[in-house]
């Protein structure tokens, strides 16, 4: 119910500074009012909008809970464009809690996760884009990972996919005009100018699926898994790429037993590392459970570091590792050059395939720069520059332009075909219903309920 006044706990739980409930309805003033008392005997009703007041929060008994300041923002110059009032106050498990239920025995409800975000979208706040934007920023792992997530905050991808939109309802309305009016015949020029006009748009919807792959990276990191026998460097390579020790390294096989993962900033890139226990027949309980989480890493590994050690060569539990990385995108790290070299590039590509190959030494850093240019050449995949700012990083944002693109080349085939023009026009209603999936112009209730449920509550 949208009519109804809601509250929730905004700020993580855990000791902190401050804490904050948000409260958001056409009664939100009110019911903070029965619980707040001015230290200056001044009432929230009577404040405008983005002003501060200090006071404090009892419960029904009268007691005080906790000093706050508390803030009034009216709609609909708020973030749900509806009136928000936020309680400031200490932080902490006890105080927020206390604090919240005061608020809620005052008359409101507790909000449902995202619902707040939702109230934004509904009342045309934001559109939906920019309201899954809103997780991207809160989860943002690197500097870049946040920046396309501002982007997408500010609309730059709404603000195209409305431009595209535009597009397709304006050569739509062409087209439905010489339906419906049969008596004027669209001219040869009409049709020829529609089939570029399709092309062009079938043209930039594409160039935003390529951004995607490199949108996804950014937005969930890039799944990689280092491989490798034991004491080849694994743990050092992720120390390395860390910079600072994570993990145990020492000269004995086997020391890591576990799967470690941790996330690593390589140029922006936000790198899911995953450091795995080295592959070999054992004895040991812990090191063999270890051993099978390797195997099963390796599945859902977007990139795999395959580790060699250059001063013994190939040997067979490198020969046992090999192939299971088949199939994924592979870089070879020679390891120890600076000890010795036995391993040749024929070699590894006769066990390995043509992967890319790079020597390293983790105890001089040689080899880790190439490494980290490698790591940012397969981000971007050549499809994207670092200076793009429109980027797609929501799986289902790429889907619907998938299914966009589609259309339009359904709509580029009737014209080649010389189709009626009905099937033109059937293509380009899809794909402008598909464009407005994106920004929330189109899509289901149930679509809205299940994107929102992904929020955190208080968000």
């Amino acid at each position: 119910m949208i009519n109804d006044t809601i509250a929730a706990i905004s700020t993580p739980i855990g000791a902190a500074g401050i804490g904050i409930i948000r409260v958001s309805g056409s009664a939100a003033v009110s019911i903070v009012e029965r619980v707040f008392r001015s230290s200056r005997e001044r009432k929230i009703e009577d404040a405008g909008t983005y002003r501060l007041l200090h006071g404090f929060i009892v419960d029904k008994s009268g007691d005080v809970v906790d000093e706050v300041l508390v803030s009034v923002m009216r709609g609909p110059h708020s973030f749900t464009a509806e009136d928000v009032v936020e309680i400031n106050c200490h932080g902490g498990l006890i105080a927020v809690r206390r604090t919240l239920a005061a608020v809620l025995e005052a008359g409101a409800r507790p909000a449902e996760a995202g619902e707040f975000s939702k109230r934004a979208f509904l009342n045309g706040r934001i559109d939906l884009a920019q309201a899954e934007s809103i997780i991207d920023l809160i989860t943002a792992k690197t500097e870049k990972s946040l920046n396309v997530a501002v982007n997408q905050l500010e609309g730059i991808l709404s603000q195209e996919i409305r431009k595209m939109r535009a597009q397709l309802m304006e050569l739509l309305a062409h087209i439905e005009a010489g339906i419906d009016f049969p008596e004027h015949d669209i001219e040869e020029i009409s049709l020829a100018m529609i089939e570029e006009r399709s092309k062009e748009i079938l043209h930039n919807i594409k160039k935003l699926i390529n951004t995607s792959e490199t949108g996804k990276i950014f937005r969930e990191g890039l799944k990689t898994v280092i491989a490798g026998k034991p004491n080849v460097g694994k743990s050092s390579l992720l120390n390395a790429l860390l910079k600072e020790n994570r993990a145990i390294v020492t000269d004995i096989p086997g020391t890591t037993r576990d799967v470690i993962e941790e996330i690593v900033n390589i140029r922006g890139i936000p790198l899911k590392l995953v450091d795995t226990a080295g592959i070999r027949e054992t004895e040991d309980l812990v090191e063999k459970i270890g051993v099978e989480k390797t195997k099963e890493m390796f599945a859902d590994a977007d990139l795999i570091f395959l580790m060699i050690d250059a001063s013994s060569g190939i040997g067979q539990e490198d020969k046992e590792i090999f192939p299971l990385a088949r199939g994924k995108k592979t870089l070879v790290l020679i390891n120890k050059i600076d000890i010795k070299k036995e391993t040749t590039y024929k070699e590894i590509e006769k066990y390995t395939g043509r992967h890319d190959i790079i020597e390293m030494s983790l105890l001089t850093g040689q080899g880790l720069e190439k490494l980290e240019k490698r790591i940012e050449d397969i981000a971007y995949a050549g499809l994207v520059s670092k200076q793009d700012e429109l980027m797609v990083s929501n799986i289902r944002h790429k889907h619907t332009l998938e299914r966009t693109a589609c259309s339009m080349e359904g709509v580029i085939s009737a014209l080649e075909e010389k189709l009626p023009t009905d099937c033109m026009a059937i293509d380009l209603k899809a794909a402008w219903e598909s464009l407005g999936e994106i920004t929330g112009e189109t899509v289901s209730e149930d679509l809205v309920d299940q994107i929102f449920s992904r929020f955190c509550i208080g968000k």
